[in-house]
């Protein structure tokens, strides 16, 4: 049955992709301000083909820790593909940051710039950092919820890698406080994983740290918020998402 329902979602997700891609391919250059909408659209319908297909519902805790409005830096762990879509229906101006590569996958990768997401090219050393800098900077100015994944690439759970320090890089920047997000996604939806299991992906949204933190501080506080979460289980759940 778990194959069936994996097979049905991946057969929901690639012919979406497809379909919305195709159709959206004018609007980077003929209505670059609907590329958000699009964006959006397009992960609300995947995310109701977890659920429905695979049995995928999602849980909020912490959510009075997340201001209604922006700007905001959110920290959040990354272990599957589902974490770089969920902001999108949490917030109302989500930007995420990405490896640019991403910018070049076919159909949505020319979305990604138009809908606002900030792409970083991580071989680009100090020309990057200004990049980012500068692109945060529109973003927040914006009002937008700023995410980005400090361990810079998806790490199944229990697994440990070095953060990197462009968060506290962003957070001084643009004097934020530093929201960090722990998740246990990877558990139903693993990383470059065919098969996804029925189950509940946990968001527990931790108390901000303040603007100004150190940056070995910083990192260590996002660290600890994920490790505590992890460590009780996720804790009382506030808020039910997408039912």
């Amino acid at each position: 049955m778990t194959v069936l329902r994996a097979l049905l979602f991946n057969i929901w997700f690639f012919g979406l992709t497809v379909v919305i891609g195709i159709a959206a391919l004018p609007v980077p250059w003929l209505a670059p301000r609907r590329a958000y909408a699009v964006a959006r659209s397009w992960t609300r319908l995947v995310l109701w083909g977890a659920r429905v297909f695979c049995g995928i519902r999602v849980t909020l805790s912490g959510a009075a820790n997340l201001p209604a409005t922006g700007p905001a830096l959110i920290a959040s762990q990354h272990q599957s593909a589902f974490d770089t879509m969920i902001w999108l229906s949490l917030v109302p101006c989500a930007r995420y940051v990405v490896k640019r590569e991403l910018t070049r996958v076919p159909l949505f990768g020319p979305l990604l710039v138009p809908a606002g997401m900030i792409p970083v090219d991580r071989d680009a050393g100090a020309t990057a950092m200004r990049r980012l800098l500068r692109d945060a900077r529109h973003a927040a100015d914006a009002g937008a919820h700023i995410i980005i994944f400090p361990e810079g690439t998806r790490v199944a759970p229990g697994d440990h890698v070095a953060l990197q320090p462009g968060v506290a890089a962003i957070a001084k920047h643009l004097n934020l406080p530093v929201i960090p997000v722990a998740t246990n996604s990877g558990a139903c939806w693993g990383r470059r994983a065919f098969l996804k299991r029925a189950g509940t992906i946990h968001i527990d949204i931790g108390p901000a740290i303040a603007a100004g933190t150190p940056r070995d501080a910083l990192l260590g506080a996002v660290e600890a918020h994920w490790h505590d979460t992890a460590d009780r289980g996720f804790g009382p759940v506030h808020k039910s998402v997408g039912k």
